[in-house]
Parts: C-alpha cells; sequence; structure tokens
C-alpha cells in the first residue's frame, strides 16, 4: 500500500468564515488549519486529502471552497478537492449546482441532516434537487446518527441514480443501546448499490480515557462485511477525532483493525476506492 487517502478532512478557519456551530462545543472552538494538520498527516503517510465542508454559516459556503482551493493554489498539495456544504431544500439549489458543477475542484457535496429536522430530507424539493446529481459523478455524503438511517435509506431509494457515501459508519453517537437497531439499519442501507461507506469519525465516540480498539472493531467490521471492500472508503475526520484520539493513532488504530486483510484490500479502503469515487488523480 503505497496511498493513503484521507477523504474526511476539515479545516477551520476563524478569521475567514463564520462556524456558528462552534460556539456549542468548547473543544473544536479554535482553528484547525492546514499546516498543522500536514505535518502530522505526512508523517504517518498520507498522501492526498479532500476538504469536507464543516456546516459553515450559510452566506459562506461558496466562500469556504473557495477557501480550500486558493490553499491548494498557494502550495497545500495535500488537498485534492472539495465537498461542498449545499441546501438541497432550497429553491436556489439548481443554480447553485450549476455554478459548482463548472468547477472541477469541487468532488462531491455534503448536506448535515442530524442538524435538521427529520423531515427535510424527505420534501419532494429536496429529493428533486439531489436527482440533479444524477451522471455528475460528485457524490452525496449522508450524516447521519444511528436513529435517521432509516431516512437515509430512503434518499438513497428516492435518488437510484446518485451514488451516496454514508459518513462515520452511519454510527455517530451509537451506544449498546442502539447498536441492534444500527446493526439491522446497516444491513439494509448496504444492500443499495449506489451507497459507499466510510470508515471515519467512529473513534470520536468514544470515551477519550478509557476506549481501546475493540470498543470500535465490531462497528468497523460490521461496516466492511456488509459494504465488502468495493465499496468502503478512510477518512479521518480531524480535526473531530482529536477529541479522543490524535490523526496518528486513528490512523494507526485503522490499520490494527485491518490487518488481516490483503494488501488489494487495504489499497482499496486507503486508496484506490476513493480515486475511482471521486475521480482523483494517481
Amino acid at each position: 500500500m503505497s496511498a493513503i487517502i484521507d477523504t474526511h478532512l476539515h479545516l477551520i478557519y476563524r478569521d475567514r468564515l463564520s462556524y456558528p456551530w462552534l460556539a456549542g462545543v468548547a473543544a473544536l472552538d479554535r482553528d484547525a488549519r492546514y499546516e498543522r494538520y500536514a505535518e502530522e498527516a505526512r508523517r504517518c503517510g498520507v498522501t492526498g486529502a479532500l476538504h469536507m465542508e464543516v456546516d459553515v454559516a450559510e452566506p459562506d459556503i461558496e466562500a469556504e471552497t473557495r477557501n480550500i482551493k486558493d490553499l491548494a493554489t498557494e502550495g497545500a498539495a495535500l488537498l485534492a478537492g472539495a465537498v461542498s456544504a449545499c441546501r438541497p431544500e432550497s429553491p436556489d439549489f439548481p443554480a447553485f449546482l450549476e455554478h459548482a458543477l463548472r468547477d472541477p475542484f469541487v468532488k462531491g457535496f455534503r448536506r448535515v441532516l442530524h442538524v435538521v429536522p427529520d423531515d427535510v430530507s424527505e420534501r419532494p424539493l429536496f429529493r428533486e434537487n439531489l436527482r440533479r446529481l444524477s451522471g455528475a459523478g460528485r457524490p452525496f455524503d449522508l450524516c447521519v446518527r444511528p436513529d435517521q438511517l432509516d431516512k437515509a435509506i430512503a434518499l438513497a431509494d428516492a435518488c437510484p441514480d446518485v451514488t451516496f457515501v454514508l459518513d462515520h459508519c452511519g454510527a455517530q453517537s451509537i451506544t449498546p443501546r442502539v447498536m441492534q437497531l444500527w446493526r439491522g439499519r446497516i444491513a439494509e442501507i448496504a444492500r443499495r448499490p449506489n451507497v459507499f461507506a466510510k470508515i471515519s469519525g467512529v473513534v470520536a465516540y468514544t470515551d477519550p480515557k478509557t476506549w481501546v480498539l475493540d470498543d470500535i472493531r465490531p462497528t468497523v467490521d460490521e461496516v466492511i462485511e456488509r459494504f465488502g471492500w468495493d465499496r468502503v472508503v478512510w477518512g479521518s475526520d480531524w480535526p473531530v477525532c482529536t477529541l479522543t484520539a490524535s490523526l496518528s493513532i486513528w490512523l494507526a488504530a485503522t490499520h490494527a483493525l485491518t490487518r488481516g486483510a490483503s494488501a488489494d484490500e487495504r489499497d482499496k479502503l486507503f486508496a484506490a476506492n476513493a480515486r475511482r469515487l471521486w475521480w482523483l488523480a494517481e
């Protein structure tokens, strides 16, 4: 395995953009700049990264993508593209999408669904607008809680020609009480061929003082078993992962969890699938 593509990097520049949600998360209410990420990422073998939108204030959505593109142009060599925020529930989405699709640096889109009412993704306009991604070669990331996986399944069914990526194994805030629910719905969503799964974020939902590898193994193993090696990608979720682990520790944990896989399987997880999914260069 010669490449590691981080498909879920967040960068925070509070002097350039507005992040209203940070006020409620003191541990993350600070800058997370490219230079700090890149220093550690290069040391542990990361060769490329996709920036994942950070739920900036709506007027800053396009400015966030420009900021990441400017960083890449100015020498942030690891940045291979950006997954842009979007608002498919808005009647302005078609014009936004038309503009965004002109830029090859924009590799995909995301609307964080666990911060809005459950019915947002069920609205006819939301689904009609998402269907506009059919044939565009830009996946849509699904960021949902375990109890919302049925909403993600319904969305994948409503937009069968759109490619979806399930962030964080669909396991945000997973607890023993909801584990059985999560397993059933993961098995169900994995039956949709238009859905990929991202091995990311799970470490951030463990106990920062006591977690061990076996705490996250069942989640990761289940997702890989259900989706198969051809439909999984890896992401750091930096700096959110630092709530419980450094980038290096999370990457080391992933290596340990996949130690029994073949070289080809590990390459699919860490790089090959990402290149295919987001049309990234070798």
